[in-house]
């Protein structure tokens, strides 16, 4: 009675058109399947607090810190618990200190618990800092903290001209 078009919509391939479907779906072939909605977001990384690591670590995803950590850090939200100590730079979009950083703290959201021990500069969009953090270093707003962290210098135009 009633059909779809079929004007609009591009021919099968050659090589698809050569090949027969199956009336039915494969059972064994069950891990095939369309999802609706997006993939769920996958947890957290954790870094439990008997593990040292020496080297940096870069993610898109969130990481939970609990053991030591010498290099540098990059990830969406960096978590840093209360037995942690990070000895390098640290930069994330989110950034909670429950333990010790050394180095540089680079966030769009920077927040210094209570029990919190930072040794460096905060470079940061909003930052909170709780009664009871210990923070020695400076701090400085920058809209996008997590580029840089320094303005762009451009000598060329300077070097030109002490040389005309």
């Amino acid at each position: 009675m009633f059909s779809k078009s079929k004007i609009n919509e591009p021919g099968p391939k050659a090589d698809e058109a050569s090949i027969p479907k199956p009336a039915m779906p494969d059972p064994s072939r069950s891990t095939e399947f369309k999802a609706s909605a997006p993939k769920a977001k996958p947890a957290a990384s954790i870094l439990s607090s008997d593990l040292h690591i020496t080297g940096n670590l870069k993610t898109t995803g969130d990481i939970n810190v609990e053991g030591t950590v010498e290099g540098d850090i990059r990830a969406h939200l960096l978590t840093v618990g209360e037995s942690a100590t990070i000895k390098g730079e640290v930069v994330a979009d989110d950034v909670v200190v429950n333990g010790r950083v050394v180095g540089r703290v680079r966030g769009l959201k920077v927040r210094l618990t209570a029990t919190a021990r930072v040794e460096g500069d905060i470079i940061h969009k909003t930052i909170a800092i709780e009664s009871g953090a210990h923070f020695e270093g400076s701090v400085q707003r920058q809209d996008d903290p997590l580029n840089g962290g320094k303005k762009p210098v451009v000598p060329a135009p300077a070097s030109a001209a002490s040389n005309g």
